[in-house]
């Protein structure tokens, strides 16, 4: 990993746990919703089998400040509920893609920019959340 590349990107696989609770929770979107803050870090988790714990989504994106509209707290109560889906589906930052069920790796993307005007960092969360096969 170069730290000096900009956007630097970082890439990880494996299976996420979390705690079991009433929600519709989902490692992967939740992995997303607590990444919220880094200033030019673009976050993509998903699941290769297109099912995010119980959730028939494959996973969520985040973009730099997406949440800075949603009163304090919300994320984090979002958080300690396990309901990362449901807070993060208004917001139409979910992956939804047809379930495969073909289990191969969750896997988790991460862009990081130093730059910060949309002309140096062209991702759009607009673009990525909300993503649908078919």
């Amino acid at each position: 990993m170069n730290p000096a590349a900009d956007p630097m990107r970082m890439l990880s696989d494996g299976e996420l746990t979390v705690t079991r609770r009433p929600g519709i929770g989902g490692p992967n979107a939740r992995y997303c919703l607590s990444l919220d803050g880094p200033p030019g870090a673009h976050a993509l988790a998903c699941d290769t089998d297109g099912v995010d714990g119980a959730a028939e989504m494959a996973g969520a994106v985040i973009c730099p400040g997406i949440l800075s509209g949603i009163p304090a707290g919300r994320a984090e109560q979002a958080l300690d509920d396990n309901d990362a889906h449901g807070f993060l589906a208004p917001l139409n930052l979910q992956v939804v893609t047809d379930p495969v069920l073909t289990k191969v790796n969750n896997f988790r993307a991460i862009l990081i920019s130093r730059r910060q005007s949309g002309t140096d960092f062209p991702l759009d969360c607009d673009l990525l959340g909300g993503m649908s096969a078919g």
